[in-house]
């Protein structure tokens, strides 16, 4: 027998001979629609009735009369006798009479049509009762289309609904989606809200609000309980008695109101106000109340009738699923109904025809779906077990696609699937999760059906409340022993009795949370794997496929509505989804290798490249590495061609150039080229996702589902050569797997990519799409996390300083003690509370599963890179987002999931720590990627990679070739680039080794507590002598990329400290006026980025004086002196500016102004003395007499500047001799103190900082420049004002230009020629500079 969709009905019809005996069918008598099987009359599947037709043989294909009238009888049984008759009393029950004896006993207890609908005394208003969107509100919101779901878009919005109460006793409820500011409760018709006031501000309005624990009615007190996503707010009214109570979660929170306003005229309206971006979702009775009251009435009717009769239907379903006719005694026997198959006697499915002929049209209604189905479902699976040992459901759902119309199942289905999701999101946690843990069973149970799956294909994400960790770990803990900066203190000696039994009770509520979580994830593993399932392709397109072209869909819709808060899928939604898919593509993967032994294993997973440009995945309008995708495809159509073979359609080249501007406008709609689509229009949600709302998160939670019906428009049109761009509905299981001679999803096999079997193509797809995921904002969400274990330390912290103060609290003060003991209660009630959520994070968010599925990913995005790197000029068509999730998801595994988690524990971490370092250093200057912020991204992540001892260390193990490259990037000259990361990263390469240089924070900073302990700049330095010795090898032979680069750090230190001084200036300006000043922020933060700028730039050129002193010092470089010159100006610039007498630089450090701190005169002092003494004292000594001569002669030179590095010199300054200063909280700027006694910088009180040795080579450096100037001041002999320099008038004239005879010193023109060949004077262009001697007097 053939049990299609129409298949069984009509094998009645056609062989009803065969099977009725002594029975045929007739025309229905229900209805008159025709099946949409084939042509002509056939019957519908339900419609029919069997008449008699005694002249047939009587075989039994339905059973004889006796025995099928026994077997009806005790199926439906006469409700109304008193107890059975006989027998041999009852009237024989055939099926031609089972019609009207099924509407008799449906008809018994139902109460009259007429008074079915009428309205309900106490109650005004429409029998739906849903939001008043027409002109019930205030503010902007945005409602759902099933009218019950709302979210507010404005600063404080209201809304109420359409009906009101005005006696009697009412209930409603709210399903909390966000636990910020919302006021619920109830108002009359004369309450008038705006902006400012909503519910409960108003006289006759009255609200509850969880978020701040408060009632409202004009005025305010404490009440009730504080309110969590997920939270269910039951309203009730009782105006009999004038009260108005709240419930949370189906428990009384007590009288809120009494002596409510009552009489003639005043009814109330259920009603909300909510701040922005708040969410929730009302049940007015259109679906079953999750906590009923008793004697409250939900504010819509429920469908009393309709109940009744469904409850009857069931029973009749149990009843045929329970017994079964023994024909060879003739006799009806009970059995289990967990054996029941649909492939059983005909007279059970005839009977259950008739019973679903009524039950049908019921299951359409969300509120019996609910109240029924899914209990009668969940029924069935309460005995435990796996849900393979429960087949009775796989059965239940054949009947119903066989014995339903697809209409009707579908939308059963439908309300039957969002009613779990709802179900299993707002359920209480009860200590073993069972709630959750039941709701998922059935929708894997559901989900195993083939048909049922295919049309259901949905996600369902862990979202999990904070009420209820109460019960899952009842005792909380937290560190509370800590060192002088803050840190947990490892020393378990030290714990008390009372602690250490606190911990371990702790620690034993997370492992049990933690087993408990494991369970949920498995089950939802199982779900994907369902919808991963490729094998199901008897009944058309395998549920893989239609799940990746739903998953594709939802990644568009998040990936170009980002920061639109009504389309984007929750991100902790999504973290949770990462995983769980993670999971079960690795799951198929590695099944695939065990079929396909050479094929790779996830192990090995990567991305090929030709999936980037081929044209058969949709990254809608994502940046690629070297561009747009047009640009890009009419850049490298060659290379295309040449390399992979593929050829471009020059018609769509032509569309993707012009794009919008010549774009149809009514196809526009249609067919918009690339990522238009997703702003293109708002696609039309179906009801069914709606329909009971769950307020934004489930809503958007399903923004995964909403696909599942979106006909999804194409992106761009076909190609007409060898690669077809496609839409992803339009892909057939071919476009993806291929086929003989076709590559499917890998056409285009660039040659450098080995010809090897790597998986399944749909799963190479999928594993795209987590890549894309994680970058949408899973990165995002792992780092927001992290705050509650920062929270749970600076509280642990701010609750030890408090009972130490209550220990140290005098006697005599009780008022004291009384406040501290108050701060006390409440840290110690914050912390079990952010205990119990860091416990909840690091089951579900941190654990080492998770770590190691975002270790994978690090991973598959390694090797995508390396291999998209191999296809040479196609590297460019790489999205953007596989670079930032390697950077992203190392990022996360350093940061976020330790200390719990070590990454050095990770299989084989080292030797991807090196792929990743090669990787930043082959591409932070690779030209192929053009997008500015991923290069910015790509220095910056190198930047951080070379402050940690481990990650430097894998930059040195990379190649030689890539580390020299990398180091001749980094030397290139600092103009036309963003230079400053790059000279960050040659500091960080330095820190260790220069001169006073060992510090992490600099000596004056180290009394004040950092903010992030962990960020790059405050880790124990840790030079790299190896990539030290590249750079020095690479200057000392290429002389003129050591020219550019030196000249390019002098322009720049120039520029950085000019900038600065100039800002200072502004400063102190600021600060000597009587009036009170603001100072920007934004410019002290400018201020002191040009400070550190010229400090890091200053060592940069102290490491290459010490590495390649011959750059300044070998004369027969070309450059050499023009650049010994201008490093002594600016060397003597900065020390005069930041060593006078009271100077500009002093004062402004005096302020101590927050934003400034790293503003010093250490820092910058200590990097110009390392360079002096390297010139002066390290180097050879005709290298040192030339310097010193440079360094003297300059006309800036004072002796009492290096005088000042030791404090020589000088009397010590108080602060009373500064200008009064004032100056306005910047930040609130600090005004000097009062005066305090203020000794003069010197090296030697930095006795931790600068060793002996140090301290001796500056006393030596001073004693031969003071021995030094003495010479220089005796044999220099009076110049004239005619043989100076007419540029700088601090040097003697030396030099001639050629042709036009001009003159100025070498310095001078030599620095000018650099950038310019025209005369100073003249502007005749120069050919050639001569030496210039005075002619001696005849």
């Amino acid at each position: 027998m053939q049990f299609g969709p129409t298949g069984f009905v009509r094998e009645l019809v056609v062989h009803g001979t065969t099977l009725a005996g002594s029975s045929n069918l007739c025309p229905p008598h229900r209805g008159s629609m025709s099946s949409k099987g084939g042509g002509g009359t056939a019957l519908t599947r339900r419609n029919y009735r069997l008449a008699s037709d005694t002249d047939k043989s009587k075989v039994t294909g339905i059973v004889n009369e006796k025995l099928l009238s026994d077997y009806l009888h005790h199926v439906f049984p006469a409700s109304h006798l008193p107890c059975p008759p006989l027998a041999s009393l009852r009237k024989p029950l055939g099926f031609q009479d089972l019609g009207a004896h099924l509407a008799r006993l449906l008809a018994e207890g139902e109460p009259p049509e007429d008074t079915r609908d009428q309205p309900v005394d106490g109650r005004l208003g429409p029998l739906t009762v849903v939001l008043d969107h027409t002109s019930g509100f205030e503010g902007l919101l945005f409602v759902d289309d099933d009218l019950l779901g709302v979210i507010g878009h404005s600063n404080f919005s209201s809304i109420r609904a359409t009906t009101c109460v005005y006696k009697g006793k009412w209930a409603y409820e709210v399903l909390i989606s966000s636990q910020g500011l919302m006021q619920i409760g109830w108002c009359t018709l004369n309450c008038r809200f705006n902006q400012e006031e909503g519910v409960g501000d108003t006289p006759d309005s009255y609200a509850y609000d969880g978020n701040r624990v408060r009632k409202w009615n004009v005025t305010t007190t404490n009440y009730g309980k504080s309110w969590a996503a997920g939270d269910v707010v039951t309203c009730l009214i009782d105006l009999d008695e004038g009260t108005i109570t709240f419930c949370l979660n189906g428990q009384s929170l007590g009288t809120a109101f009494s002596s409510i306003k009552m009489g003639p005229g005043v009814a109330y309206f259920p009603a909300i106000s909510l701040s922005f971006k708040e969410s929730v979702a009302f049940n007015f009775g259109s679906r079953p109340l999750r906590y009923p009251v008793e004697g409250y009435l939900p504010l819509q009717n429920p469908p009393t009738a309709d109940l009744l009769r469904a409850h009857k239907l069931l029973g009749y379903i149990k009843t045929v699923l329970s017994t079964s006719l023994d024909t060879q005694e003739e006799k009806v026997v009970e059995k289990s109904s967990t054996c029941w198959s649909l492939h059983g006697e005909p007279t059970t499915l005839v009977t259950l025809a008739h019973i679903f002929n009524y039950f049908a049209p019921l299951m359409c209604k969300v509120y019996l779906v609910e109240d029924v189905l899914m209990n009668f479902l969940l029924g069935i699976l309460e005995g435990g077990g796996s849900v393979d040992e429960h087949p009775l459901i796989q059965q239940l759902l054949d009947l119903f696609w066989l014995l339903m119309e697809d209409y009707e199942v579908n939308e059963c289905l439908k309300q039957l699937m969002m009613s779990l999701l709802r179900a299993y999101r707002f359920s209480p946690i009860i200590p073993d999760l069972g709630f959750q843990i039941h709701y998922l069973r059935l929708t894997t149970a559901i989900l195993r059906h083939e048909k049922s799956r295919k049309y259901l294909l949905s996600n369902t994400p862990l979202r999990v409340k904070e009420a209820g960790l109460e019960e899952l770990i009842p005792t909380t803990w937290w560190p509370t022993r800590f060192d002088k900066e803050g840190k947990d203190e490892m020393e378990s000696k030290e714990e008390s009795a009372e602690e250490r039994l606190r911990r371990r009770a702790y620690e034993r509520g997370c492992q049990r949370l933690k087993k408990r979580i494991e369970v949920v994830e498995e089950l939802q593993v199982q779900i994907l794997k369902l919808m991963l399932n490729n094998k199901d392709k008897e009944t058309g397109e395998a549920s893989r496929y239609i799940f990746l072209n739903k998953f594709r869909k939802f990644l568009q819709e998040n990936a170009s509505n980002r920061g639109h808060p009504t389309a984007l899928c929750p991100p902790e939604y999504m973290v949770c989804f990462l995983h769980r898919l993670i999971t079960a593509v690795r799951s198929y993967w590695d099944e695939g290798k065990r079929k396909s032994p050479t094929s790779i294993s996830s192990d090995e997973a990567y991305v090929p490249p030709q999936l980037f440009y081929n044209g058969k995945v949709d990254y809608f309008d994502l940046q690629r590495l070297g561009g747009l995708l047009s640009h890009l495809k009419k850049t490298l159509k060659d290379d295309l061609a040449a390399k992979a073979n593929v050829i471009i359609d020059p018609a769509e080249i032509q569309a993707t150039s012009m794009d919008d501007l010549d774009e149809d406008q009514e196809s526009g709609a249609a067919q918009r080229p690339f990522g238009a689509v997703a702003m293109g229009g708002a696609l039309a949600r179906p009801s069914w996702l709606s329909s009971p709302t769950l307020g934004r998160a489930n809503r958007f939670l399903s923004t995964a589902a909403v696909s599942l019906m979106t006909p999804r428009r194409p992106l761009a049109p076909p190609e007409k050569v060898k690669v077809r761009t496609l839409a992803v509905e339009q892909r057939t299981e071919e476009d993806i797997e291929g086929s003989h001679g076709n590559d499917g999803l890998l056409l285009g096999r660039p040659l450098e990519e080995p010809d090897q079997p790597i998986t399944e193509k749909s799963l190479l797809e999928i594993l795209d799409g987590i890549v894309m995921m994680y970058n949408l904002s899973v990165h995002q969400q792992l780092g927001k996390m992290v705050v509650v274990s920062d929270d749970v330390h600076e509280y642990a912290v701010a609750l030890k300083d408090t009972e130490d103060k209550i220990a140290r609290c005098p006697g005599g003060r009780p008022d004291i003690l009384e406040e501290l003991q108050k701060s006390q209660k409440v840290f110690a009630e914050k912390l079990n509370h952010l205990s119990r959520r860091l416990a909840w994070i690091n089951a579900t968010i941190y654990s080492k599963e998770k770590m190691l599925d975002v270790y994978w990913l690090l991973k598959v995005c390694i090797r995508t890179i390396e291999h998209a790197d191999h296809t040479g000029t196609l590297f460019a068509f790489t999205p953007e987002f596989y670079l930032n999730v390697a950077m992203n998801s190392y990022s996360a595994l350093k940061n976020y999931f330790s200390p719990s988690n070590c990454m050095d524990e990770l299989p084989g971490y080292e030797g991807t720590l090196t792929q990743l370092a090669a990787i930043l250093a082959n591409h932070f200057a690779d030209p192929r990627i053009v997008g500015t912020d991923i290069k910015d991204s790509l220095m910056q992540a190198l930047a951080s990679y070379v402050c940690y001892p481990q990650s430097l260390r894998a930059v040195e193990r990379i190649p030689e070739e890539q580390r020299v490259a990398m180091m001749t990037n980094l030397l290139a000259p600092y103009e036309q680039r963003p230079w400053a990361q790059t000279n960050w990263i040659l500091v960080r390469l330095w820190r260790g080794c220069g001169f006073g240089y060992r510090y992490t924070r600099l000596p004056h900073l180290l009394k004040t507590k950092p903010e992030d302990a962990n960020l790059p700049s405050l880790q124990k330095p840790c030079p790299s002598l190896l990539l030290q010795r590249h750079m020095a090898e690479l200057l000392s032979l290429d002389k003129d990329m050591a020219a550019s680069f030196l000249n390019s750090v002098l322009n720049q230190l120039n520029w950085a400290f000019s900038e600065f001084i100039g800002m200072i200036q502004e400063i102190q300006q600021a600060a000597e006026r009587p009036e009170r000043n603001f100072v920007d922020t934004r410019q002290l933060k400018v201020c002191a980025t040009c400070f550190d700028l010229s400090v890091s730039l200053l060592r940069v050129l102290e490491m290459t004086v010490t590495l390649v002193p011959q750059i300044f010092l070998d004369w027969t470089r070309p450059s050499a002196e023009l650049l010994l010159r201008r490093l002594a100006q600016l060397l003597n610039q900065v020390l005069n500016r930041v060593t006078a007498e009271r100077n500009l630089f002093d004062r402004v450090v005096n302020l101590r102004l927050p934003g400034l701190e790293s503003v010093d005169h250490y820092p910058i002092l200590v990097a110009v003395t390392g360079i002096l003494v390297r010139l002066l004292v390290d180097c050879e000594r005709h290298g040192v007499s030339r310097a010193a001569a440079v360094l003297l002669s300059d006309p800036c030179f004072q002796l009492h500047s290096i005088q000042h590095l030791l404090g020589e010199g000088e009397a010590p300054l108080t602060a009373s001799s500064l200008p009064h200063a004032s100056i306005g909280p910047v930040a609130g700027l600090a005004a000097v103190a009062a005066p305090v006694e203020r000794k003069h910088f010197s090296l030697r009180a930095y006795t931790d900082y600068i060793s002996d040795e140090e301290e001796q080579k500056v006393k030596q450096m001073l004693s031969f420049l003071t021995e030094e100037s003495k010479q220089a001041a005796a044999s220099t002999a009076p110049t004239s004002e005619e043989d100076l320099c007419p540029i700088c008038y601090a040097h003697s004239i030396s030099a001639v230009f050629k042709p036009c005879s001009h003159k100025s010193c070498k310095a001078c023109i030599n620095q000018h020629l650099m950038n310019n060949k025209d005369c100073f004077f003249c502007k005749a262009t120069i050919t050639g500079v001569e030496d210039y001697s005075k002619p001696t007097a005849s």
